[in-house]
């Protein structure tokens, strides 16, 4: 016990002292490209959620974590905005005519992505890519409409800025923005009373382009092509995906300090189970003692004889084992019950003379095969009891 209580506090501080240190280790810029609202990270949009009362005055924000046809079916959507910001897309057919209905009503959508899905590539005729010599020494970029394009352009670090269509509809699409190499970057399609709106770079609305002047500028002037609607819908399917169980275990797995604190405390249980097997020994089994059945098996046999009524042989056998007994202890023969016989056993035996001769007298006349009552019986065992109590 001592040994088990020395195992759990040496576990316990370890895991305590693991926790500690990893709390308050330096924690490194995180890049992953979330592009969730909450994320205070480079690539999250915390900034772009707090001004959304700025850009958006007045607006209502709604949260969907389902699909686009999932969040606009049956729903007659009027003066709202839909925006999406994520890496890549997975628009179904269902979805994009559930955005066109949408649009067709005179609501608006805004994309923001790198990578549009094969559905909406195909059906917009547009195809994306990277300007990777532009890291070297980066474009520009600007819009085409005079009221908002800046002087100098908008110029960004770390690739923001490099993404632009390859390939467009024209006959479809409203050129919105370039970069200073006459590539499309933005870009509008019409439809019905309402629009859409494509960006192939959903880092100029995060944190890191927010917080630079120039991006901020960019970032207001792109979403400000959506009209004043009383509502945004705000897409969090393609970033963070469907509603996430209610598992407790899913805060551990999101963290890497729970995810390898759980992981350890598993692992310790592990040693612990297996450090206690081969500690303890095995449970003795309990053996009982063997039963005296002697006592219920002479009750067993005298039931028997009793409900046989068979006083004749009862008679016989204890007369059997009363002469055995004689030649046994006494050593002599038993052939003949004489007078002779009687004289001699009560010589050797000391038991009452008078007690000696009315047994054998019992005897004698249960061999020449008179009938043996119950009182005979009860007679003949009387006193072979009491020669057994007289006799030394």
């Amino acid at each position: 016990m001592k040994g088990m209580r020395l195992y759990l506090i040496g576990s316990a501080t370890v895991l305590i002292l693991y926790l500690v240190a990893q709390y308050y280790k330096p924690k490194p810029t995180d890049w992953s490209p979330t592009y969730l609202k909450e994320d205070r990270i480079p690539y999250g949009l915390y900034v772009l959620n707090q001004e959304k009362e700025t850009i958006f005055p007045g607006v209502q924000l709604k949260t969907s974590r389902l699909p686009a046809y999932n969040t606009l079916k049956d729903q007659h959507y009027q003066k709202t905005n839909y925006l999406f910001i994520a890496s890549s897309l997975k628009f179904d057919k269902l979805d994009y005519q559930e955005l066109v209905k949408f649009m067709n009503a005179g609501n608006q959508v805004f994309i923001a992505a790198f990578n549009l899905g094969k559905m909406l590539s195909d059906t917009l005729k547009l195809e994306t890519s990277t300007n990777f010599s532009a890291r070297i020494k980066p474009y520009s970029i600007n819009f085409v409409n005079p009221a908002l394009k800046a002087k100098n352009g908008y110029v960004f670090d770390k690739g923001l800025g490099d993404q632009f269509f390859t390939a467009i509809d024209t006959s479809r699409c409203t050129v919105l923005g370039k970069n200073n190499n006459g590539d499309v970057n933005f870009v509008k399609y019409t439809f019905g009373k309402g629009a859409l709106y494509v960006l192939p770079d959903p880092q100029l609305l995060t944190n890191y382009s927010l917080l630079n002047p120039a991006g901020a500028a960019y970032a207001s002037k792109a979403l400000s092509y959506l009209q004043p609607a009383k509502t945004l819908l705000w897409d969090e399917n393609s970033t963070r995906g469907p509603e996430e169980s209610g598992s407790i275990l899913r805060v551990f797995f999101k963290h890497d300090q729970l995810r390898w604190a759980y992981c350890l405390t598993l692992a310790g249980l592990l040693v612990f189970v297996l450090f206690e097997m081969k500690r303890r020994q095995r449970i003795i089994p309990v053996l009982l003692p063997l039963k005296n059945s002697s006592a219920e098996f002479i009750t067993v046999v005298g039931k028997v004889y009793y409900q046989q009524r068979d006083n004749s042989d009862i008679a016989q056998k204890k007369i059997n084992y009363f002469l055995e007994y004689i030649r046994l202890t006494y050593r002599l023969k038993t052939l003949k019950t004489d007078e002779e016989f009687v004289s001699s056993l009560v010589l050797i035996s000391g038991a009452q003379e008078e007690t000696t001769r009315q047994l054998f007298t019992v005897i004698n006349t249960v061999h020449h095969g008179s009938k043996v009552t119950d009182g005979l019986l009860i007679e003949l065992n009387k006193l072979i009891e009491k020669f057994y109590n007289q006799a030394k």
